[in-house]
């Protein structure tokens, strides 16, 4: 199936773009009238008959509407794959991307997180998991969701371990997780798109400053309730004050020559969150909620990360965490050692958490690539890995895992009728 544009293109769109977008249609106007939360959300609205058509799995061939996550994802096949190649998507009855190699066999690893988890735009034999599972002899789950925040993918490993209960736990977490947990409806940060609806979604309320930590459960939690998408007055009423809309309102309403109409929604946030006064708001609207979603961002994962562990010890479970970048990041950190989420490595380095970090991984390679990074980087990926990302995935956190597994997988286990080759 042709995709006009790829899901993973479409959400790294950024706030700077839509307030490009925006922007352009005030060209000539000596004052643009301000962005307001309603006018936003009126452009987002979803009609009666978009609503029928995903419910029904008419349309938006993507995922299915989820009461307890916001969505799970549909077997499909799309044209997304390395070299415009078909990809062929496959869930099976728990919606877990389908094993294939050692399915017969016990399986004591699962994987949770995103749409790297997923193995987006490879086929069902050629993600980590499958390259792992051949590696080890024995079989891995995969229980990612593309576009997932790491408090969904939390709340699906806390009801998949009480289903499908496994010993370990891979937990992989993407650049943008950090700041999808805030997200109570996706549409708040990105644009409609012709492909795919965005539901609603569990989330988080947080206030670093005061250690806040809120967890929300989806607004719309039944399939008849996602028709309130379409209800002006009840999106009104229900996201206009919403935090990551306000962070976007910031963005779109930067240049505005009023400073009073340009920055009160983000001044009560940045001033109740702690992060700078109102003239520091006043003199850069943009890096003041850029600031204040980063800081409210990893404060939620690294609470999240905490309940994790709190679970697994409950349990007796291990968690191998991994966290995984885009190309573009991978660039920017090559060319400038730039690392936003440095804050969230640091809490996890000084909890003593096991962590794979792909994109030291991937720096590591560089050092000794003498190319360009453009043409290292069309190695790996195709928007998300391709084949050979994957297998670069299950090589950077194989060894960390095997040293994790007790007893060890039959690939590293004593076998006395395995002839040794010397």
């Amino acid at each position: 199936m042709s995709n006009p544009m790829p899901r993973r293109q479409f959400l790294s769109q950024t706030a700077a773009s839509a307030a490009a977008l925006l922007a352009s249609r005030a060209l000539g106007a000596p004052e643009a009238e301000p962005v307001t939360a309603r006018s936003y959300l009126a452009a987002h609205l979803y009609t009666r008959a978009e609503v029928d058509d995903w419910l029904a799995g008419r349309a938006f061939p993507f995922a299915k509407y989820s009461s307890d996550y916001g969505w799970l994802l549909r077997s499909a096949k799309f044209q997304d794959g390395m070299d415009d190649s078909i990809c062929v998507y496959t869930y099976g009855t728990s919606d877990e991307r389908i094993t294939i190699n050692y399915r017969d066999r016990p399986c004591r690893i699962n994987t949770y997180g995103n749409s790297f988890t997923q193995c987006h735009q490879v086929s069902d034999g050629e993600t980590w998991q499958e390259a792992l599972a051949a590696h080890l002899h024995e079989p891995v789950r995969n229980f990612g969701v593309g576009g997932w925040s790491v408090y969904q993918a939390y709340l699906r490993m806390m009801q998949e371990e009480k289903r499908h209960p496994a010993d370990y736990i891979i937990f992989n977490i993407y650049e943008d997780d950090h700041f999808r947990n805030l997200d109570a409806w996706r549409n708040l940060r990105a644009k409609k798109h012709i492909q795919f609806i965005e539901p609603t979604l569990p989330h988080v309320r947080v206030n670093a400053r005061d250690g806040r930590f809120e967890e929300c459960p989806n607004p719309c939690p039944t399939p008849e309730s996602v028709y309130h998408l379409c209800d002006l007055d009840w999106v009104c009423a229900h996201f206009e004050e919403d935090f990551a809309l306000q962070i976007l309102l910031a963005h779109l309403n930067a240049k505005m020559e009023n400073p009073d109409r340009r920055y009160a929604g983000i001044l009560a946030l940045a001033t109740t969150h702690g992060i700078v006064t109102r003239e520091q708001t006043a003199a850069n609207l943009s890096a003041t909620a850029d600031e204040l979603h980063r800081r409210s961002a990893y404060f939620a994962s690294e609470r999240i990360v905490e309940k994790i562990e709190a679970f697994a010890a409950q349990t007796g479970k291990r968690v191998l965490y991994v966290v995984s970048y885009s190309p573009s990041f991978i660039a920017r950190h090559a060319a400038e050692g730039v690392r936003p989420d440095q804050s969230f490595i640091d809490f996890m380095r000084a909890k003593k958490l096991p962590l794979v970090d792909l994109l030291a991984g991937h720096a590591a390679e560089l050092a000794h690539y003498s190319g360009d990074i453009k043409d290292y980087l069309k190695h790996y990926f195709v928007g998300h890995y391709n084949p050979r990302g994957n297998l670069f995935t299950a090589l950077a956190l194989k060894d960390a895992l095997v040293a994790m597994l007790e007893p060890k997988p039959p690939a590293y286990r004593a076998d006395p009728d395995v002839t040794r080759w010397k």
